[in-house]
């Protein structure tokens, strides 16, 4: 794949309906964390609120969702229906994204930082 600068050029390069994918996942995690920025880093759409929350990339059968190793453990018992590994779950783009349980993990990932970021001052 060719490097990007934004995330719009990153949705770009996937057929129409990884992109709709793309967007929506992309929609969900903005909701969650309103204040974040949204950067490239390692090649994928993150989410950075002092430091990276979450990413997100698109694959020729799934979205993969990297929320670091803590979001996936402390999430883990709502990944039955998902192949997921110790930083990431996979969504299959023939099935609808869990709205709800990504937007739990994004929220749960913001207080983490913020909590770390408190413990270190």
């Amino acid at each position: 794949m060719k490097k990007v600068d934004t995330v719009e050029e990153y949705i770009s390069m996937y057929p129409s309906e990884t992109q709709e994918q793309l967007i929506l996942i992309r929609n969900i995690i903005q909701k969650a964390a309103p204040h974040a920025d949204e950067v490239i880093s390692y090649g994928m759409p993150a989410y950075k609120q002092q430091n990276i929350l979450v990413y997100f990339a698109g694959n020729k059968n799934h979205i993969g969702f990297y929320p670091t190793a803590s979001g996936i453990e402390n999430f883990k018992e709502q990944f039955t229906n998902y192949k997921w590994s110790k930083g990431a779950v996979q969504f299959p783009l023939d099935q609808p994204l869990p709205e709800k349980l990504i937007t739990a993990i994004v929220k749960f990932r913001i207080n983490e930082v913020q909590q770390k970021a408190k413990q270190s001052k």
